[in-house]
């Protein structure tokens, strides 16, 4: 039995439009058939088809080649108001910008934030954001992943020089020392040039540290102010007032509380409560809440300085698509101001706080 083969062969049809001439491609399904022997209507019908097609495939492959970057935010917790702002912040950037965004919570796990970093990069996200708790380990991971073409933007934890792209926040240490002046003209204004200190800290993370060492140098050269004491709340806030609690049972003449961080300072507001102690110890921090507001309301809190971790999330989100999606550099550091929340200007802030 003979088998017919039939051929499929492209020849160009010329027609009245260049365009289309350009695109169409007549099927000859092997017998001689002349452009005249085909009905113009048809003809027509099956010149926009193709268009439709190729201006489809064209479209696919523009849509693919442009595929919206996908970035990773490495956490601390998600505990801390403070934490959960950076994230709303850098969520509203990305979903305004095309960009998707993938958030880690490392659950104040420092082992965590390396192996999250070490999953993104295997994943293939086009940039990794990081809050670290731990700035020195951190740095392997950070190379990897430069080493893979993978920006890394440094979020609000100050960390050596190294292979990160940006630095977004605010100088802890400048931000101790702007707290701690404030505290010493209070102290001699307000307290008879005389004060206890007890400093409520976090000593597992690098940038309390910093910000406590920012503040006690400030302390130099006042002798009416001594620190009796420097615990350790581990950046919960659980721990941070049980460790308040013992510091003032153990200083029953304690006069001021300095802490370092927002899970601190709320420690540090309840035991202050929890002991009665709101007329006699000033307390003094990091990072507002509503209940350290009411505190301000109450007097017993003095000051507190406030960051924009929001904006913080916003501006990390902004450096990575210029690197990501612009193809250009960004400063290498990238301040967001900070101030201090007193009773004279806490209303400003009121509003974020109502539910």
């Amino acid at each position: 039995m003979n088998k017919s083969v039939v051929i499929y062969s492209a020849q160009r049809i010329a027609l009245s439009s260049p365009n289309i001439e350009d695109v169409i491609m007549f099927i000859n399904t092997g017998k001689k058939r002349t452009v005249p022997d085909c009905n113009s209507l048809n003809l027509k019908k099956s010149a926009c088809a193709i268009i439709a097609s190729l201006g489809l495939s064209l479209f696919s492959y523009s849509a693919f080649s442009a595929e919206a970057p996908t970035y990773a935010l490495v956490q601390i917790n998600q505990q801390a108001l403070f934490f959960n702002l950076m994230n709303k912040g850098a969520q509203e950037e990305a979903k305004k910008s095309g960009a998707k965004l993938v958030i880690f919570n490392a659950n104040d796990n420092p082992v965590s934030q390396n192996d999250a970093i070490e999953t993104y990069i295997q994943q293939g996200v086009k940039g990794i954001m990081v809050d670290a708790i731990d700035v020195n380990g951190i740095l392997p991971a950070i190379k990897e992943a430069a080493a893979a073409n993978i920006p890394v933007i440094a979020i609000d934890a100050v960390l050596p020089e190294g292979a990160h792209k940006a630095q977004v926040g605010v100088d802890n240490s400048k931000g101790g020392a702007l707290l701690g002046n404030y505290f010493t003209r209070y102290v001699k204004e307000h307290m008879g040039d005389k004060a206890k200190l007890g400093i409520v800290g976090a000593l597992n993370s690098a940038i309390q540290n910093q910000r406590q060492k920012g503040f006690v140098d400030t302390l130099q050269g006042h002798s009416g102010i001594k620190v009796v004491g420097v615990v350790d709340g581990r950046n919960i806030q659980d721990d941070a007032l049980t460790a308040a609690e013992n510091l003032i049972t153990g200083n029953p003449d304690m006069t001021a509380i300095y802490a370092t961080g927002e899970p601190a300072l709320l420690g540090a507001i309840a035991a202050v409560e929890n002991q009665g102690r709101q007329k006699d110890i000033k307390v003094f921090g990091w990072d507002l809440t509503a209940k350290a507001v009411s505190g301000i309301d109450q007097g017993y809190v003095t000051a507190v300085l406030q960051q924009d971790p929001e904006n913080m999330g916003v501006e990390a989100v902004k450096a990575l698509n210029k690197i990501v999606v612009e193809g250009k550099t960004v400063d290498k550091t990238i301040q967001v101001p900070a101030t201090i929340v007193t009773k004279a200007n806490v209303d400003t802030f009121r509003p974020m706080f109502k539910q």
